[in-house]
């Protein structure tokens, strides 16, 4: 049997293999991302709330706001700063950061809730003698767990458009 021979034998069995792309419905054959651009991300209040929205907005619908949308995402973010790796004159030269985001679907129109979950990360990061430096490392620590805590909500919400 010659290469494209083994080829073919290899992808023709991935068909039953019981997975589905996450980006279709396995029923109606419609588009997840389309979906997902429906969403309207809810404002959120402070810096932190901003970049939680912009980070959703853009993973969620690239476009903007959807003009008409029929989905509404409603999120309440959460930070805890714990300091760790004490140096014997008991200043910390470690922080974590969680950041907990409590996120509702709910229908545009009538306001039913749809689906709700929660998402957390944590991240890490160094405590310099410069404050500045501690305050810039700060700062993207927080912008890395936004980050996964939006592409967790994305994902998150995919699956329940798939299934649903």
């Amino acid at each position: 049997m010659g290469l494209g021979g083994l080829a073919t034998l290899a992808l023709g069995g991935l068909g039953a293999c019981g997975f589905q792309p996450l980006h279709q419905r396995q029923d109606s054959g419609s588009s997840v991302a389309a979906d997902l651009s429906a969403v309207r991300v809810e404002p959120l209040r402070d810096r932190v709330g901003q970049q939680m929205h912009n980070f959703l907005r853009d993973r969620l619908n690239p476009q903007g706001q959807p003009a008409a949308p029929s989905y509404r995402l409603r999120v309440q973010i959460t930070e805890k700063l714990s300091e760790l790796g004490v140096r014997r004159d008991e200043t910390a030269t470690r922080a974590n950061l969680r950041i907990n985001a409590q996120f509702s679907l709910v229908d545009f129109s009538s306001g039913a809730p749809l689906f709700s979950g929660r998402s957390t990360s944590t991240t890490s990061y160094d405590i310099l003698e410069n404050p500045y430096a501690t305050t810039v490392s700060e700062d993207d620590a927080r912008e890395r767990a936004l980050r996964e805590v939006a592409d967790d909500i994305q994902t998150r919400l995919s699956i329940y458009f798939t299934r649903t």
